[in-house]
């Protein structure tokens, strides 16, 4: 009996040394968030066993204090409430939707005690706690002068912000980039932006932004009239093939209605899409295509012209289609074989022509050493036999 005793004793305390208690590894940061933003907490807790997460809302002040436990789908489905146990607890809600009172104060508790939900037992091991405060305030307001640039060749831009936050600074932004020059780490409520010249290419969304805890910014828009141009003002293909044609736009608004016709004469013929299987248009808000299949040397060689429309009105520009016949591109080699023909014939006609002259030329050449050496000959034998006679 004594030795089952000490098994059981000694289990325990296996037992007890593999346990440990639960303790945070990463606790919920505060936050200040303005009204229908959003805010996350987040916790992180170690412990064996695997410790559970859970998390509380605190409303008022001690000793008044109450305690409301948030899950998943709580305040009309405005928490979302998100848990994993892997090598250690992780734990995230996620508050939607922010209104004045879901201000106050969120904690994490975590325990690995087998009696913690008990409603009978005390647990041995109480709970652990982590708190972060989220701030919801009003949205800053920010008023801007002009509300919008309409048709203009330049422009001061500027923001006021009307808040009870603490402000660190402001810039500017255009397509959602930092515009250089225009970061400031004044806390001055008030801002401006100068723009010397507008063109089609700096018409856009503007944005003041304040550095404030959340930042906010206003968006200020600078439109332009439409602007469209021919990707290339002149095209060449082959007939029975396929081409197509194309107008970009890079104003602001960018159209929302393109159009292409084909010049005549004295008059304009409109293409419609879809009417015949010749020809087929492709457009988006900064691009359009007509597609001509099947070309034609005789129908389909001439000026087109792409239009698009947007509020401040249309612009239009032209393309200028020439269709060659499909044995356009044999010419060039046609031609060169010509060349070398006639040069192969020039050659062989100057070869033949001067063959009897070198042949002449090569015997007369030939004879005059032939007669030097029989002088030359006779000459050596009359000095020999001269040289012969003088003994007798």
């Amino acid at each position: 009996m004594k030795l089952l005793w000490g098994f059981a004793a000694l289990c325990v305390c296996f037992y007890r040394a593999d346990a440990q208690t639960a303790g945070f590894v990463k606790s919920p940061l505060s936050q200040t968030k303005v009204l229908s933003d959003s805010a996350e907490l987040h916790c992180e807790v170690v412990g064996s066993p695997l410790p559970e997460a859970q998390w509380w809302f605190i409303e008022g002040h001690e000793p008044n204090e109450t305690f409301t436990q948030l899950f998943d789908g709580a305040r009309d489905d405005r928490v979302r409430v998100n848990a994993t146990y892997v090598a250690h607890t992780t734990s995230t809600i996620l508050l939607t939707d922010l209104s004045l009172n879901d201000s106050g104060t969120y904690e994490c508790r975590a325990s690995n005690d087998p009696d913690r939900n008990e409603l009978t037992k005390r647990p041995k091991i109480k709970w652990i706690r982590s708190q972060a405060n989220v701030i919801v305030v009003e949205r800053p307001t920010i008023t801007s002068e002009p509300t919008m640039v309409f048709n203009e060749t330049s422009a001061v831009l500027s923001c006021n912000l009307t808040t009870t936050l603490p402000i660190k600074g402001s810039q500017w932004l255009y397509k959602g980039k930092v515009i250089d020059g225009t970061i400031s780490t004044s806390t001055s409520p008030f801002t401006t932006h100068r723009l010397d010249k507008i063109t089609t290419q700096s018409g856009g969304k503007y944005e003041c932004m304040f550095l404030v805890d959340p930042p906010v910014q206003h968006a200020i828009e600078v439109k332009t009239p439409p602007h469209v141009v021919a990707y290339k003002h002149s095209e060449n293909a082959d007939e029975k093939e396929k081409i197509a044609l194309v107008c970009v736009s890079h104003s602001y608004p960018l159209p929302n209605d393109w159009s292409w016709f084909k010049i005549m004469e004295d008059s304009q013929s409109v293409i419609a899409n879809g009417t015949t299987d010749k020809y087929e248009i492709k457009s988006t808000p900064n691009k359009t295509s007509l597609i001509i299949s099947d070309l034609n040397i005789e129908q389909d060689k001439g000026e087109y012209m792409c239009s698009g429309t947007s509020e401040l009105g249309t612009a239009s520009d032209r393309i200028q289609l020439r269709v060659r016949s499909r044995l356009a591109a044999v010419w060039p080699f046609l031609g060169i074989v010509a060349e070398v023909i006639i040069l192969v014939t020039i050659i062989f006609i100057y070869e033949k022509r001067r063959k009897p002259d070198e042949i002449t030329d090569d015997d007369d050449s030939g004879s005059a050493p032939l007669k030097s050496n029989s002088d030359t000959n006779h000459k050596d034998k009359n000095v020999y036999i001269w040289t012969r006679r003088i003994p007798i």
